[in-house]
């Protein structure tokens, strides 16, 4: 488009001859200091100086070529040798250093609208240079200086050098000829040719002086809309290439306008709106480029990936299977193919194509990468593990398949090779906030709770709405016992996530035991509004209800729970609890059978029935269910204490006090048990013995011991004792 200046009815454009003649013309009526300003291209520079040169011979002309970046032009002007018989200067190649500040925009996180569209935050710093020495250039130099520059440089001085810019003399215009013009679209339209990676390693300098370059191609007389066509095309791939897809497809809108039946433009406009995830956009625009284009394979292929994103599976693999059609080598689309299968749950026909895909290109690591993932679904870690290794040998600073492959690892059991997995992840995207959560859960596997919590602290750093990372953290903090920061946590995962149900359940387990069981009950109670037959909550619910002393609707949440898991043997133990704190032993007892027929080895349910048949005075089972007890687990201190009851009341006074004494020597500070050994031996008549463990016992609960001694007969005999009496007042 034309410049608009404010006094533009003084430069105003001419036919070209008159245009250089009125240029002439000032150049000649021109002594001493004078600014113009050209726009023209670099090769049309070249042309116009040696045309100056041989009509106006009877001047000293001189050219400053500035081929690098800049920021002192006074000063180089300055320590030109000969600048007192410089009568003409021409300066070519300024607009390098304004490319350079365009980079340095970009860099500095300016929106693309700020970069391209001239917003004049700050002056470059060879503007500010000119600004700054502006009487100096005219005092010091008696040059006539022409600046010549492509149209966005000049904008650049009007903005922001326009004290500099307004002393000029005139402003000249010299568009590019038609055959200069017809080199530079060749030039564009063998770019466009290239493959679709050729903007992969592109700089934004480069980028910048390409879409500056396009921009200046597009206001010059001589086009054809043929030629526009390509060239929006071409400025619309490099705003692809930045990552700027709203501007990409205002330039491929440009082109259609102009050119309709572009097919390359169409399918380049869905992959930008693919970019944005308008899908369905993208599609309706690869339909077009295939109405013009029908054996388009990579469009196919695109439209394929698009009509996934939109979860229409079977519609992608229609389309995927179109590109196989027309080009069977194309590795891109099987690949695709086959995550719209897996997708349906058809994992080994999806791993089939993939190998069809590796066939044909072996090295082709993201196929290795999904293969994995799919191989992992179907629960076959090992060999998911070496489809991860493959993509590894291929491209070893895959993050996606370090990361996958911890995983596989970790559903191995194999946590430490994991983590080692995920912190290879780590240390290529640092910022990966799965890796740390994934991470956060093998050192989870592996007890290491304060260091998962670090993990999963970073993962939700990066990513503060990740509700999976907040709710694994409040469990590992459960395991630690810190159960108000467990709760904040869960809380955290609900605010993101409100439907989370595990996430209201584990908030009511914390709860449960910092002993407030009706908030507890609260929080199962809304993990059951959203997931009505969650037999973990209708468990925990009713383990809440026991402990408040409501245990027949304890006992009706565990039915509920009993009823969506019939084998929840924590929900046939906890009927039992409440069973037994209602006095009804027999089926308590059948409640711990049931719970037991599903785990053989669950100690508590052992113990629990020991406890209920000894209330029933069947103590030799009950010490038969409290020796199975410590089968499991040999140190448990309650079992070994209420065994010692077992044997006392069958009147086994030493393999009592056996059991007591193992009871103290994994808990010296158990001092039901100490009470037990002090009851035997104030029996037996040993009154030291007796004294001793019932001091250790008082030591340890001085109210709670000294109410059971006053009315236990088993102490009549030492009663009138003056130690013992001295240890009861």
């Amino acid at each position: 488009m034309p410049l608009k200046l404010s006094d533009w009815d003084n430069d105003l454009p001419i036919e070209e001859d008159e245009e250089y003649q009125a240029f002439i013309r000032t150049l000649r009526f021109t002594e001493g200091f004078g600014i113009l300003f050209v726009r023209c291209s670099p090769a049309g520079g070249e042309q116009l100086i040696s045309k100056v040169k041989e009509d106006i011979s009877d001047k000293n002309i001189e050219i400053l070529q500035l081929d690098k970046d800049v920021t002192n032009l006074y000063e180089i002007i300055d320590k030109l040798p000969n600048k007192k018989n410089i009568n003409i200067l021409f300066i070519t190649g300024l607009e390098s250093s304004l490319y350079k500040y365009e980079e340095a925009k970009t860099l500095a996180g300016w929106t693309s609208r700020e970069t391209h569209h001239y917003s004049w935050e700050g002056v470059p710093p060879i503007l500010i240079n000119i600004n700054q020495q502006r009487e100096r250039f005219r005092d010091r130099f008696k040059i006539c200086f022409v600046f010549l520059l492509p149209q966005f440089s000049i904008k650049y001085f009007i903005h922001r050098a326009p004290d500099f810019f307004d002393w000029r003399s005139g402003l000249f215009e010299f568009p590019i000829d038609a055959e200069t013009l017809k080199q530079e679209l060749l030039l564009i339209r063998e770019n466009q040719d290239k493959s679709d990676d050729k903007y992969l390693n592109i700089t934004d300098e480069e980028r910048n002086k390409k879409i500056l370059k396009i921009q200046e191609l597009l206001t010059e007389n001589h086009q054809t809309d043929i030629n526009k066509t390509s060239l929006f095309l071409e400025l619309g791939n490099l705003h692809c290439s930045a990552k700027e897809y709203e501007k990409a497809i205002i330039s491929y809108d440009h082109a259609l306008k102009l050119n309709p039946y572009n097919h390359e433009v169409w399918d380049n406009r869905g992959i930008a709106l693919r970019k944005l995830e308008q899908y369905e956009d993208a599609v309706a625009s690869y339909d077009k480029a295939l109405e013009i284009q029908p054996d388009n394979y990579a469009a196919w292929n695109d439209r394929g990936l698009a009509l996934y994103m939109l979860g229409l599976y079977t519609e992608s693999i229609a389309s995927c299977e179109k590109a196989i059609a027309i080009k069977p080598d194309f590795v891109w689309a099987w690949n695709n193919l086959s995550l719209s299968l897996q997708k349906l749950g058809r994992y080994k026909e999806a791993i089939s194509l993939l190998d069809k895909a590796l066939e044909i290109q072996p090295d082709y690591y993201i196929a290795w990468d999904n293969r994995g993932i799919f191989l992992a679904k179907l629960g076959r870690y090992e060999e998911a593990i070496y489809s991860y290794d493959k993509a590894l040998e291929f491209k070893p600073d895959d993050n996606e398949a370090w990361k996958n492959r911890g995983i596989s690892l970790d559903k191995l059991g194999r946590y430490e090779a994991a983590i080692s997995s995920y912190d290879k992840a780590l240390k290529i995207k640092p910022d990966d906030h799965e890796a740390w959560y994934n991470r956060g859960i093998s050192l989870r596997n592996l007890g290491r709770y304060e260091e998962a919590i670090s993990s999963y602290d970073k993962a939700v750093q990066i990513k503060p709405d990740d509700h999976e990372a907040w709710y694994n953290r409040g469990i590992s903090l459960a395991n630690l016992g810190r159960y108000e920061e467990a709760i904040s946590s869960y809380n955290k995962a609900l605010e993101i996530k409100p439907d989370l149900h595990e996430a209201w359940t584990s908030r009511g387990y914390s709860l449960h035991n910092l002993g407030k069981y009706k908030e507890a009950i609260s929080s199962y109670d809304k993990a059951l509004e959203i997931k009505p037959d969650l037999h973990e909550a209708w468990n925990n619910k009713g383990y809440s209800l026991n402990n408040l002393g409501r245990y027949e609707e304890a006992i009706c949440c565990c039915a509920q729970a009993i009823k969506f898991k019939p084998d929840d043997h924590d929900a046939w133990n906890n009927r039992g609890i409440s069973l037994d704190n209602l006095g009804r032993y027999e089926e308590a007892i059948s409640s711990y059978d049931k719970a037991l027929e599903f785990k053989h080895d669950k100690d508590d349910a052992w113990y629990n029935r020991g406890n209920s048949l000894r209330k029933l005075g069947r103590y030799e089972e009950a010490i038969a269910s409290y020796d199975k007890v410590l089968e499991i687990k040999p140190d448990d201190h309650e079992a070994w204490n209420n065994r010692g009851i077992s044997l006392y009341n069958l009147g086994k006074y030493e393999e009592a006090i056996s059991s007591y004494d193992k009871a103290v020597e994994i808990k010296p500070d158990n001092h039901k048990a100490w009470y037990n050994k002090a009851c035997l031996y104030a029996l037996q008549g040993n009154i030291e013995k007796a004294i001793t463990n019932l001091q250790t016992a008082i030591n340890l609960h001085p109210d709670i011991v000294r109410e059971w001694v006053k009315n236990n007969s088993d102490f009549d005999t030492i009663r009138e004792d003056a130690r013992f009496q001295a240890l009861i007042k």
